[in-house]
């Protein structure tokens, strides 16, 4: 018996390392239903956008399977779990028995209620096979509707730009990004993308997609029909738990874990996208579907895997993202809430906004936009949740740093 990963990216990456730590023996047996080696899910934009070439997407290096003693199973699907029998069962039928298991199966898109999503040339943009087949038709001088005005949508945009793809964007929302942006950041925004001549429809909804096998416009919920080469849908994301239909393995919109990362069954445990990790500062288990996050989740669960005593704590929501040269960075609280204030901090001259979310004397989030320096800092402040009682107002200061802490606290960050 091994220990059995299904997934082979950050989260699965951090159990194999944080398994090793305390097990440099026992095999590892990891099952993912992509063909590639372990990559960076964010780099499939730079990829599409010829930022980077496939050798430099990889996560870990390329002996990384070997060095660790894991027999990597690509480009099989793990259709389910026989939880009794402690087996993993695969598409072919085949079944891998395991001691101890993680899921890592990440997260699936979200697909529309739209008529004609089986034409061709119609993309989701969440998987490595999605930018390869994307690329071969967004050639210069093409045109492309991107449908969602999210995170992944937008860095799609770019790509798209970079390509030289004329590119309109279409959302139900009545502004980018939403979760993340408020009216004023997402008017920075989108101020970028019209110089780039990209065409922003918001309110604004797909309700087919025109042409006979191939995908040739959409038709929108007003009526009015806009041609295109070829369609990306990037209307978010769903925790992809499948794996745990039909079994005992609790879930909510993700898999429910502990502070260790174990489900509700021992022995199986659960990192990354698919699972419900704590958010320390919502209190409550909830996705953080960031790479950081998923990786320190991978590895608590490795560690516990192994016999070690690990949990995960600490964690947030995070985002950071550059934007056709326009840096985009938050952290923690997004929205104003009960007991929550805000102060705002915006520069048109520099065409650059802060926001910062305060609850008591803690910070507790942060949107940046176009200045981004301090980004470290204020998200160390979250993570530590320290009292700023006494240096409040220096938060928007062009000389925020270590002089504006008391001496105490600028010990402790020097010796840390």
């Amino acid at each position: 018996m091994c220990y059995v990963i299904i997934g082979n990216s950050a989260a699965a990456v951090g159990a194999v390392e944080g398994i090793r730590k305390y097990d440099k023996e026992k095999a590892i047996v990891m099952i993912s239903d992509e063909p590639y080696h372990t990559y960076s899910r964010p780099l499939i934009s730079y990829y599409l956008g010829g930022n980077v070439t496939e050798d430099k997407m990889y996560y870990r290096d390329k002996d990384f399977y070997v060095r660790n003693n894991i027999e990597a199973m690509l480009g099989v699907k793990a259709e389910t779990i026989d939880i009794e029998r402690k087996e993993v069962i695969l598409n072919d039928k085949r079944r891998i028995p395991f001691e101890k298991l993680l899921i890592a199966t990440g997260a699936k898109p979200f697909v529309p209620p739209i008529q004609g999503l089986d034409k061709e040339n119609v993309f989701n943009f969440i998987k490595f096979d999605d930018v390869k087949a994307i690329k071969k038709v967004a050639v210069k001088g093409s045109k492309a509707v991107v449908v969602g005005a999210g995170f992944s949508g937008l860095k799609a945009v770019e790509a798209l730009v970079q390509r030289g793809v004329e590119v309109t964007v279409i959302d139900i929302m009545s502004r980018i990004m939403p979760r993340v942006l408020d009216e004023a950041a997402a008017s920075i925004v989108a101020k970028v993308l019209k110089k780039h001549e990209v065409k922003l429809m918001l309110n604004t909804s797909v309700e087919s997609i025109l042409g006979d096998e191939k995908a040739e416009g959409v038709l929108l919920n007003g009526g009015m029909e806009l041609p295109c080469d070829f369609i990306i849908l990037a209307l978010g994301v769903r925790c992809n738990i499948d794996i745990v239909k039909g079994t005992d393995i609790n879930v909510n919109r993700g898999i429910i874990v502990d502070e260790r990362m174990e489900t509700n069954i021992p022995g199986i445990y659960a990192a990354g996208d698919v699972a419900e990790g704590f958010n320390f500062i919502e209190n409550k288990n909830m996705e953080i579907p960031i790479i950081p996050n998923a990786y320190r989740q991978g590895e608590t669960a490795g560690i516990n895997m192994a016999g070690g005593n690990a949990v995960f704590k600490k964690g947030f929501v995070m985002n950071s993202m550059p934007l056709l040269g326009l840096p985009i960075i938050s952290a923690g609280v997004a929205e104003k809430k009960e007991g929550i204030r805000t102060k705002v901090i915006l520069d048109s001259k520099n065409n650059s906004y802060k926001k910062f979310y305060f609850k008591g004397n803690k910070l507790v989030g942060y949107l940046l936009v176009n200045d981004v320096d301090r980004a470290g800092i204020y998200t160390d402040l979250i993570r530590n949740e320290t009292d700023i009682s006494g240096f409040k107002d220096s938060l928007s200061r062009d000389g925020l740093g270590l002089i504006s802490f008391h001496r105490e606290m600028r010990k402790e960050r020097m010796l840390n």
